[in-house]
């Protein structure tokens, strides 16, 4: 029965992977398998078949984290029209309420995003409202509205898809995906997107900076990314699962590897994050035999400045150099190709 659960898992992993390969990098499916190895080693999660389920889960509400973006970006110019709206009903409006400058509701970007019926599809399923958001919204559009970026564009005379798509670009990159208001929102929904929402947000200005005139809106907005779906989809999920499966399984041997290499120090003493940050670099000297071991210290020093303690870096660094030493001297790192080694 295990077996066939955890081979469900890969099944469905695969799909997700073969759409966000190429939005990941391999930095982002170590954040990802350094999260669930924490939930694991905290005993947050019962047995590996159901951590990799979560593993698996949490890969693909990064995909969801992007839709809610896009969505509160739309709702945000939604707002916007609507306050056009109202300043038309007013008793006296000025002229300028009357005939309003609508080229920004009028953006050929914006437009392909709103009919796009994937992005509809996946509002739906994600079940995204902003009902209850409406002021925080106010807030973000106000900040718009009132920017230098809007003012120029409006008096702007060009007219072309060119500067369509590089306002987009700028009001989601100083409006939408800086808005405390949005951060807040996503991170009440999941701890983990606090860490994600970065991930997600250059996936949007990816997928804005790829849309062409062209585009079509019976396609996926992912679909940009998935330059050849059917060349090697599952390097990334073998790489994930493979990294979470060794560290876990091999982790008493890790442990024990790491107490010898300690001086003056017990293991419960180290900071669970680091220990398992050196779990997974000890996982890859040993068992991706085409990561070279300078990306594996890099990497690892790397997460370390990003999750742990400010002398974890240094810590983790003189932990791993001595590791490696010692396993290059009893011919235990096996790396395959020229340069795999230094």
């Amino acid at each position: 029965m295990k077996c066939v659960a955890l081979q469900r898992i890969h099944n469905s992993l695969d799909v997700v992977l073969i759409h966000i390969r190429f939005m990941l990098g391999r930095r982002q499916f170590r954040i990802k398998v350094l999260q669930g190895l924490y939930a694991y080693f905290q005993g947050g999660e019962p047995g590996l078949v159901k951590a990799e389920e979560s593993l698996h889960q949490s890969i693909e509400r990064i995909t969801e984290l992007y839709f809610i973006q896009i969505s509160f970006f739309l709702e945000v110019l939604d707002f916007y029209s609507r306050r056009m709206e109202d300043a038309k009903h007013k008793y006296y409006p000025t002229d300028e309420e009357l005939n309003p400058n609508t080229k920004l509701l009028t953006n050929r970007v914006i437009i392909k995003l709103r009919k796009n019926r994937d992005l509809k599809s996946k509002i739906r399923e994600y079940k995204i409202s902003w009902t209850e958001e409406q002021e925080d919204i106010r807030k973000v559009y106000l900040r718009l509205r009132d920017s230098k970026e809007h003012t120029e564009y409006l008096r702007s005379k060009e007219n072309s898809y060119k500067e369509d798509h590089a306002i987009v670009v700028r009001v989601l990159k100083k409006f939408i995906l800086r808005s405390e208001e949005l951060q807040f929102f996503c991170e009440e929904r999941s701890i983990h997107w606090v860490d994600d929402f970065e991930i997600a947000a250059s996936f949007i200005l990816k997928t804005i900076k790829l849309m062409p005139a062209d585009f079509p809106d019976s396609d996926p907005l992912l679909s940009m990314f998935v330059r050849d779906p059917v060349a090697d989809p599952k390097e990334e999920h073998q790489f994930t699962a493979e990294l979470f499966r060794k560290t876990i399984t091999h982790s008493k041997e890790f442990e024990k590897m790491i107490q010898e290499r300690l001086k003056n120090w017990e293991l419960d003493r180290i900071a669970l994050t680091d220990i398992i940050l050196i779990k997974m670099a000890l996982a890859e000297f040993l068992y991706f035999p085409t990561i070279p071991i300078k990306v594996t210290m890099n990497e690892y020093i790397e997460l370390s400045k990003l999750f742990s303690t400010v002398k974890s870096k240094l810590f983790i660094n003189g932990i791993l150099d001595k590791l490696q030493t010692d396993l290059m001297e009893e011919d235990r790192i096996r790396k395959v190709g020229r340069g795999l080694i230094n």
